[in-house]
Formats: structure tokens, sequence, C-alpha cells
């Protein structure tokens, strides 16, 4: 199986950062920081005699067990470090991670002010220098701002051209030219998209283009300040990318030493986590007395069931809470389980329409594609079994339209009234909840993603049978998920095992 960005892979290593023509033009080699290999190591078998109370220990933390008395700045400190967590944990699960440019919500006061307060800014420009002589006291701030905003998409090595911007742009030979009557405004504007077109990613060539071919002056500095913030931003993301496989290698001991010190303020920090996991352990089972053999059996039973407690994540009720050690991942999960059930009613209602299309329209790819791509427009924003119900009747007309539009396409015969009402009754009756066919595929489908999460190797898994037209919207799903469980239990993996070998009976 393949897809476009190769989500079907493992997602162990760090991967390359990706040249999407927002970075600078002259780039550098991130500075490396030491790699660790404790994540990689982290489940191994001498990993797993490091227990949750020992690495405490080595953390500064006398136990997991919290203070008997706990702090407001303790709990504060806990809470800031859970956010630094969650930032890290962000820019690894997530490979398109990006900064993005806060604006205010439309239609809000914020937004009000913010839109008035840079009117205003750009109408004292334009009425100053439109006065005779003009009034250069706006210009001077926006020159200096514009320097400033310069100097912030320089790199180290940008040395010369920081000289020679500070000697063009100097503040107080422009304020002479000023007084002088000698300022010549434009001729600054043209200066700085010079520079700005030197240091630009591609990706803002045609905003430079655009800013050379602007006449008025003020509409060209407003550019030039509009320009400038994205390029602040196309450099944040350029860095971003380039230290990314640092922050890879050091987030397993960052995320650690957070959750750590988050447990140190909870009463039991692992309730629903240990709830979670145990459901898929029979404690009635001994380890051998053997220490070698105990531990190579724990580390089986840890294995097994994190698998699967993995796999009920995507089955997961609403009001239920998340295991602690997924927390951050709440949404992310969540939104995958929504995409898993919108991919299983779309199986079904394909499974359902070609087994009573015929033979003769199941073969048809075209046919198959079209009608997937329809059915998936109707149903892109349901997300439970209620709204799923609300939306099939739709479906049903949609489908039955797709089947006769075919038939008659290809020269086939057409289906009749009675196949109409059959099909119609058959799509609609998908939402209930013990359906056999969406059953089946929802099965299938987690059975796809087990095989994935247990394989030790990238090589490409078997689509379920029946659901190959859904390839690559599994192979989606499936990346993302895994990133998530495997980088999961990558950190999480010691308290899994504290968790299983407390449960199990001690050896005889």
């Amino acid at each position: 199986m393949s897809s476009e960005n190769n989500d079907d892979t493992k997602f162990g290593g760090t991967s390359e950062p990706k040249d999407t023509g927002t970075g600078p033009r002259i780039r550098t080699q991130s500075e490396c920081s030491t790699t660790s290999d404790d994540g990689a190591q982290a489940c191994s078998g001498k990993r797993q005699r490091t227990t949750s109370a020992q690495f405490m220990l080595s953390s500064g933390l006398t136990s997991a067990s919290p203070p008997k008395f706990v702090s407001l700045e303790e709990i504060m400190q806990a809470a800031n470090g859970m956010r630094d967590m969650a930032l890290v944990h962000q820019i690894v699960v997530d490979d398109d991670f990006k900064l993005q440019k806060v604006e205010p919500e439309p239609n809000t006061l914020h937004q009000m002010v913010n839109d008035t307060m840079r009117k205003a800014f750009w109408d004292i420009l334009k009425n100053e220098l439109a006065q005779t002589p003009p009034n250069y006291t706006q210009a001077l701030v926006l020159l200096e701002d514009i320097k400033k905003g310069l100097f912030a998409v320089l790199l180290p090595q940008h040395t010369k051209i920081k000289q020679q911007i500070s000697e063009i742009l100097d503040g107080d030979l422009i304020k002479q030219q000023a007084e002088n009557g000698t300022l010549d405004f434009e001729h600054y504007a043209q200066y700085v998209i010079s520079v700005m077109a030197k240091l630009c990613a591609p990706v803002r060539d045609d905003k430079i283009k655009e800013l050379t071919q602007t006449t008025d002056v003020v509409e060209t500095f407003k550019g030039i300040l509009e320009t400038l913030d994205l390029m602040k931003l196309d450099m944040a993301n350029f860095t971003l990318q380039m230290a990314r496989p640092d922050i890879i290698a050091c987030s397993v001991e960052l995320e650690r030493k957070k959750f750590a010190d988050f447990l140190a303020v909870q009463n039991d920090g692992l309730e629903h986590t240990k709830k979670w996991l145990l459901k898929h352990v029979d404690t009635s089972e001994p380890p051998p007395a053997n220490s070698t053999s105990s531990e190579s059996f724990i580390r089986s039973v840890v294995k097994k069931a994190s698998w699967e407690a993995f796999i009920d994540l995507l089955d997961w009720e609403e009001d239920e809470p998340y295991p602690e050690t997924f927390m951050i991942d709440e949404a992310r999960l969540r939104d995958l389980q929504a995409k898993t059930n919108r991919l299983t009613a779309i199986g079904t209602v394909l499974l359902v329409t070609l087994s009573s299309a015929g033979p003769d329209l199941q073969s048809i790819a075209q046919f198959k594609a079209s009608l997937k791509d329809h059915i998936s427009i109707l149903l892109q924003t349901v997300k439970n079994d209620k709204e799923l119900h609300e939306a099939l009747s739709n479906v049903a007309e949609q489908v039955i339209n797709d089947v006769k539009e075919a038939q008659r396409k290809y020269q086939l015969n057409e289906m009749n009234e009675v196949g109409e009402a059959i099909l119609r009754q058959q799509i609609v009756q998908i939402s209930e909840p013990d359906h056999k066919i969406r059953g089946l595929v929802r099965q299938r489908i987690k059975e796809f993603f087990m095989d994935i999460i247990e394989s030790s190797t990238a090589a490409p898994q078997k689509v379920p049978t029946g659901l190959t037209s859904l390839q690559r919207e599994l192979a989606a799903i499936a990346g993302q998920f895994l990133r998530i469980v495997s980088h999961n239990n990558t950190v999480f993996c010691i308290y899994y095992y504290d968790i299983v070998s407390a449960a199990l009976p001690k050896p005889a």
C-alpha cells in the first residue's frame, strides 16, 4: 500500500525537513545537539528494568506520589510544563506543523480596533506626505520599523547585508534629509524591496513583483510591512523545520520529565490510564519465577495489551475520560475517530451499493471513484450515528442517481423502481448500531490498523478486502494514528510496564 505522504510507514525515526519553498534562500545547517538513544531503547529489554519510580528519583523527585501539601506555585509550574510538553508533542506528531499568523476573530471588537488603528496609521502617513512641504514624521517611524523588520529576517551569516542596511537606512541621515527637504521616500521603498527580493522565500516572489509594480508610495510601504510579516513567519517556520530532528530526538526525555512533574502534583495521575490498559490484561496468570523469563513475560503482556488498548482509542465514548498519557492527544484522537467512523460509513455504502448494482458496474473503476467522492462529500461533516442517520437519505438519493446514470452511460440494464426502493432502504439502515455490514467494515479497518501497529517493518500492508477504493484515505488515517501511538509508546512505556507488572500476580 502506498500513500502520498508515506503515512503508512513506521514513524520511529526522524524525518528530513521538507523543502516547501517557504524557507529563506540562504540556508544553514541546524546546530545539532547531542541526540539521545533513550527513546529508541526505552522499551528494549535493558530499559524495561527502569521503573517509573526510579525515573522519578533520577529526575530529582523522591516519588511518583504527590507531596502532602502542594503549593499554588508548584501547580502553576506543572501546568506551564504541560503547555511546553504539548507544543513539543505537536511538533513531533504533526509532520505538517507550522506557525500561523494570528488574526482577530471576524466581527469582533478586537478586529474593529485592529482595523481602525491600521487605517489611522496609513491615513496619517498619506496626509503628512501630501503636505507642502511634506511632513516626514510618520515616515521616519515607518522606515525605522522596516529596518528592524529586515534585521529580523536575516541569518547570522548575513553580516554584510546587515551593515549595508544599517548604512543606507541610517536614522540620523534620513532625518537630516527630511529636514533639508531632500528625502526621496520612494527611493528608500525601492531599496527595501530589492533587499527583500534577495532574502525572501521563493513563495513570496509574486508578492515582491507586485510591490515593484505598485506606483502609490503609501500602498507600496503598506505592502512592504505586510510582506515583511510573512517573511518573519517564513523564517520562524524554516528555523523550526531545521530544528525538528533535534526536537524529536530530545522530545522523549522532555515529555517524560514534564509528565513526571505533572504526576508529582496529582493524587492519582494514572487512574484512567490503569483502567484503560488493564482491560486488556489477564491478571490471573502469574509470570514465571525466573527473573529473566518473568521480565520477558511481562514485556510481551505489555506489548499485546498496549496494541489492543491503542485500537480502543478509535471507539472511545464521548463522556469517558481519556488515559492521562494521551491527554494532549485528545483532540487529535477525537478527530481520527470521527474520520474512521466516516470512512466506515463510506465503505459500507460502497459495498451495499456495488452488491446491488451488479458485477458490470463493480468492475468500472471510474464509476467507483466518482461514487466514493459523492458519498464522501455528503458525509464530510458527520460526527455521530444521529448525524449519519440524518444524512443517509440524501446519500441514498445520490447513490441511486449515480447508479442509474452509470447504467445509461455504459448501456447496462437500468435499475427498476423495486431495486431503487430496496437499495434506498439498505442505505438508510446503515446507521443502525448493530448493522452487520458496517460492523464488518469497522472490524476490517481496525484489524488493518492493528496490523500496521504490530508490524516490525515499514513493509506495505494489504488493504482490507472490499475497501481498496479507500486505500488513500485509510493510509492517511493509519499514518496519523501510527505516529501518535508510536511516540506515545516510546515516551510512556515505562509507566505501562509498571502498571501491568503491579497488576500481575506474584510468581509462585
